[in-house]
């Protein structure tokens, strides 16, 4: 939220500088994202007094002028304004001055061959607003040389971010009145008497949707002239990023701004029957202020007539009934609409406004009359009129909440001793009513108070949160027990053990597209209230974040990519954590050896997937490579790493290419996931591992070839190897596959180093023959058949 200085001091006394009020504001929890001075962009503009004006001797539509800017020799500038004369004053840019409006440098320059000495300026290009038919004139006192900025009164904006719990600061006066209680000033509240009028006239408000509408106000100005705002108002307006329109609309702006309590006019004369807080129809349609038109449904709460909508209740007003400056009455609207109703409608047609962002967060139901009162009386004293009908319809929620508090309570929750003294004060200055017995009553506007723990944050902030003193927590005795999760420390380890393989680690959106969803399977959770359309699915996998990572890296030029990402997928099981490892491009670039840059493939995929299992604990040694990887996979080119027949903790292989063009990813892709939820926990884990001791006696090697059917997965044969003999056999693996010549067709040859630990004495001849049996008789269950 943006708001001047001058603003601010409209309902703050203070005389506090703006590096204080900045202070202050995020010593009380309200953070200022930035502060502007205007005066910075119109450094270097003067007043000035034109002297003389002469027809310029090369140009019919240029000027000379003798300016002077109070010291030293009359400057010469050509201008081109029409309204250019002698004795007028203005304002003028020196060399160097920079315009505002288009960021053009102003030097000393000569203009169809007569020297000019910077320019005269209109309100367009030093951005005070959008005429430029000819150069700003200032009154006869303006004091010549005076410095442009001082003159016009420009003041510091500060940029604020009022956090979604604080809907009463999203106006000046809210603000205003947290620095006073902090010290920075004294609050002007705002007085004025009840506006008095008669109930009948010419219109009629009433409510068919208590629920959504519990009170609608409203008031019947007539005579009314709809021109410009004043000056102040337009200056204010501007410093929070508003554009003048006209005095009605600024009017309700500038309320808006700083009470926080949207508003709305209708130009009564295109109404037609009472003014009807309804729900809207199915199907019924809007033409919204912003020129475009909404579809709404029986959910959504409108303002209506016997002619249709009028207004999208709490969020935008209609084209239809919108005041011009031909309006000569109105009807000014002052309701209060269910904050749930206006954010569900709000996100349905995702439709953003100032009015919506303040009713859904809850505005103050106890400012219905004020905001009625100041709205009409500003109107009536910029536009003239009669005010000739005041109405009130139902009533806004008027039960506050009371709450016991111990002023105790601070202390041993906020960590900060202060006095009950000053607790009273801070509390009263922020509208609570503090009983003898500290029983505190809840100003309507504060939402978000809801116990004794609220009322000690109030207190806390507005002492400072700085002034709480930094303690350390106790701590136990002896060696501090570790703090992580064994899911914690698994998935620190996966990550390092990533790292270290050369992977970068990713993180992506836990939402994405509906499109992007279907193409990997479809989604199960579909947000209600997305960021946007495009964010609205929980992921069901990880692979669109890392995929559109792999397109906007190779758009921009990379030739080889190694991503991974540790998140959560979204299924109807729940939440369940996972990796996925994408390896895109060049595994190796070229060389002299091998000409051609080499890609990754699946078996690259599947080494990786192995280590990261080893590093995540899973019993890798007991794994079995199976079937097809799935539809997101490349058939005859992926597998799966289960643990029996149904456990999958992992995928491997190539990414299928129709996923890949979903994706608009141009290269191959191989990739591994793991399923961390399926990893079965390490039975009897100690924390302390056990002392290695290494073997006293030499391993022994023996290699075995086997005739085996060319389907046969290499893993099973080693697995039921490595099976036979778990005593003897520590370690088997696969050096040689040969199918050709002597082979049978069918049949491929495989060959196994396999490793033997001799445990108190070495092998005897007979020791060997007998384990190499077992080794020979397992491989004949696959059908294996002994070489040599």
């Amino acid at each position: 939220m943006k708001f001047s200085l001058e603003w601010l001091r409209h309902f703050l006394n203070t005389e506090a500088s703006v590096a204080e009020i900045a202070a202050t504001l995020n010593r009380i929890g309200h953070e200022v994202e930035g502060i502007e001075d205007p005066a910075d962009k119109l450094a270097g503009f003067r007043v000035a007094e034109v002297l003389t004006a002469a027809p310029h001797p090369q140009a019919d539509k240029l000027q000379v002028l003798t300016v002077s800017t109070g010291d030293g020799e009359p400057l010469q500038v050509v201008c081109g304004a029409p309204n250019a004369r002698a004795g007028m004053k203005g304002v003028l840019g020196l060399p160097g001055a920079v315009v505002p409006a288009n960021g053009m440098e102003l030097r000393k320059s000569a203009i169809r061959g007569v020297e000019s000495n910077g320019m005269m300026c209109s309100v367009r290009e030093l951005e005070l607003g959008e005429e430029h038919d000819g150069i700003i004139e200032l009154p006869a006192d303006a004091p010549v040389g005076a410095d442009f900025a001082r003159y016009h009164g420009t003041s510091p904006v500060f940029d604020v971010a009022i956090t979604p719990n604080r809907p009463d600061c999203m106006g000046v006066y809210g603000i205003a009145r947290d620095l006073a209680a902090a010290g920075i000033g004294t609050f002007a509240e705002t007085d004025l008497p009840r506006l008095d009028g008669p109930a009948g006239g010419r219109a009629e408000i009433r409510i068919d949707d208590a629920e959504g509408c519990p009170a609608f106000y409203g008031c019947v100005i007539e005579g009314v002239t709809n021109g410009e705002s004043p000056d102040w108002m337009q200056r204010l307006l501007k410093s929070a990023g508003q554009r003048p329109i006209s005095a009605i609309v600024d009017i309700t702006n500038y309320v808006m701004l700083t009470y926080g309590r949207p508003s709305h006019a209708y130009d009564l004369a295109r109404l037609s029957g009472p003014v009807v807080a309804r729900r809207a129809r199915a199907g019924e349609q809007v033409l919204a202020l912003n020129e475009k038109t909404y579809t709404l449904d029986e959910t959504m709460t409108v303002i209506a007539d016997d002619q249709g909508v009028h207004d999208i209740a709490g969020i935008m007003g209609g084209e239809h009934s919108a005041v011009t400056p031909g309006t000569t009455d109105v009807l000014l609207e002052i309701a209060y609409f269910d904050p749930a109703r206006i954010g569900a409608t709000g996100r349905k047609l995702g439709l953003a406004s100032d009015a919506r962002s303040r009713f859904e967060r809850g505005v103050d139901p106890a400012f219905l009359e004020e905001a009625l009162t100041i709205l009409a009386h500003l109107i009536k004293r910029h536009c003239g009129g009669r005010i000739t009908q005041v109405m009130r319809v139902g009533a806004p929620p008027s039960t506050p909440k009371t709450i016991a508090f111990d002023a105790g309570l601070t202390q041993r929750l906020g960590g900060i001793e202060v006095a009950e003294a000053e607790q009273r004060r801070i509390l009263e200055s922020l509208g609570f009513a503090v009983s003898d017995d500290w029983h505190v009553t809840v100003p309507l506007r504060r939402h978000d108070v809801e116990g004794a723990a609220d009322l000690v944050e109030e207190v806390v902030r507005i002492h400072g949160l700085d002034n709480v003193p930094s303690t350390p927590l106790p701590r136990p005795d002896g060696v501090a027990r570790p703090t992580a999760t064994p899911e914690q420390i698994r998935e620190r380890k996966v990550r390092r053990a990533a790292a270290a393989a050369g992977l970068n680690e990713a993180i992506t959106w836990s939402f994405v597209s509906p499109a992007d969803a279907a193409a990997v399977g479809g989604g199960v959770w579909t947000l209600e209230n997305p960021i946007s359309e495009e964010l609205k699915v929980m992921r069901p996998s990880l692979f669109p974040g890392l995929l559109k990572a792999v397109r906007r890296n190779f758009d921009r030029g990379a030739d080889s990519l190694r991503l991974f990402e540790i998140g959560r997928r979204y299924t109807s099981d729940g939440e369940l954590p996972t990796l996925v490892a994408v390896l895109a491009g060049h595994r190796t670039a070229r060389d002299w050896q091998t000409g051609k840059p080499q890609p990754f493939d699946a078996f690259d995929a599947k080494a990786l997937c192995l280590d990261l299992l080893a590093a995540a604990g899973a019993p890798v040694a007991n794994l079995q490579v199976m079937g097809e990887a799935g539809a997101l996979w490349h058939p005859g080119r992926s597998a799966t790493l289960r643990l029996g027949p149904k456990t999958i903790l992992g995928r491997c292989g190539m990414v299928h290419p129709s996923l890949l063009r979903a994706f608009d990813v141009s290269v191959p892709v191989a990739a591994c996931s793991i399923y961390f939820d399926a990893i079965p926990p390490k039975k009897n884990a100690a924390f302390v591992r056990p002392a290695y001791a290494p073997p006293a006696l030499q391993a022994v090697t023996r290699d075995f070839a086997f005739l085996v059917d060319q389907a046969l997965p290499a893993g099973d044969l080693v697995r039921t190897v490595k099976g036979a003999d778990k005593v003897n056999v520590v370690a088997a693996r696969v050096f040689d596959d040969f199918r050709g010549a002597g082979i049978p067709e069918g049949k491929k040859s495989l060959a196994v180093e396999v490793v033997l630990q001799p445990g108190d004495k070495t092998y005897t001849e007979a020791d060997l023959t007998g384990i190499a049996d077992k080794i020979i008789g397992a491989a004949g269950k696959l059908g294996a058949e002994l070489r040599a």
